[in-house]
């Protein structure tokens, strides 16, 4: 695989595994977003659609914000340091958010609960402006929240930011988190249309453990990538 393409095929990846922590983190938002709309687009999934649509693409706009962020901060650390040194560092860190990220998902090893809280300093600043919006009466509204709903705290966004650093520019920060929430897009459009039986499915231990080592698994081969 070439290495222009497996960091962001690796961040979809992660998306769509880590959408058992999703079902989790964001199905009580789905859910309360969902049941919050007009009677009349409650009752057709069709109807739904563009509502469920329209939350994920304010969701996604502040995922690509956040990445080219700390991508334009790994580029700075580019400069400071020489560039096989800055890579392997960033590198590292990457590595070693994902398998944190696996052993959080998989219920072994709960240290990113740590990170989460660390993040509700800016959540707290942030989330009475998306309280503002609601109820939900139209799309662009939708648009909105989304955007809010992007910065909730939250592990797996955490890490994937962390990998958004070690694609070394704002560029491929942002297509590093582009990548990662079109990979969560299938599991939370489906909570929005099917909120419980999905969340029976993907909370089960079995799935959370699966997706748990797979993404440690990418954590193992990004660190060996080092070698």
């Amino acid at each position: 695989m070439p290495d222009t393409l497996s960091p962001f095929l690796s961040a979809f990846i992660v998306g769509l595994v880590g959408g058992v922590h999703c079902v989790g983190m964001c199905g009580g938002i789905v859910a309360t977003l969902s049941l919050g709309l007009p009677e009349k687009q409650r009752r057709s999934p069709l109807a739904m659609i563009p509502y469920q649509l329209a939350y994920n693409l304010g969701r996604t706009v502040s995922y690509v914000l956040a990445g080219a962020l700390m991508g334009g901060i790994g580029a700075l650390l580019l400069q400071w340091l020489p560039l096989y040194l800055a890579q392997r560092i960033l590198l590292t860190f990457a590595g070693i958010f994902m398998i944190l990220l696996g052993l959080y998902i998989g219920g072994w090893w709960m240290l990113l609960n740590k990170v989460e809280q660390a993040g509700t300093l800016l959540w707290r600043i942030i989330e009475p402006a998306g309280r503002k919006l609601l109820p939900v009466k139209t799309p662009t509204q939708a648009v909105g929240v989304g955007l809010i709903w992007g910065w909730v705290p939250c592990g797996l966004v955490y890490s994937m930011l962390i990998n958004a650093v070690s694609s070394g520019s704002a560029v491929s920060g942002a297509g590093v988190m582009l990548a990662f929430a079109l990979g969560t897009l299938p599991n939370l459009i489906i909570m929005g249309m099917l909120a419980g039986v999905a969340a029976h499915l993907l909370q089960a231990p079995l799935t959370r453990k699966l997706a748990g080592l797979s993404i440690i698994a990418f954590g193992v081969v990004t660190l060996a990538r080092l070698l």
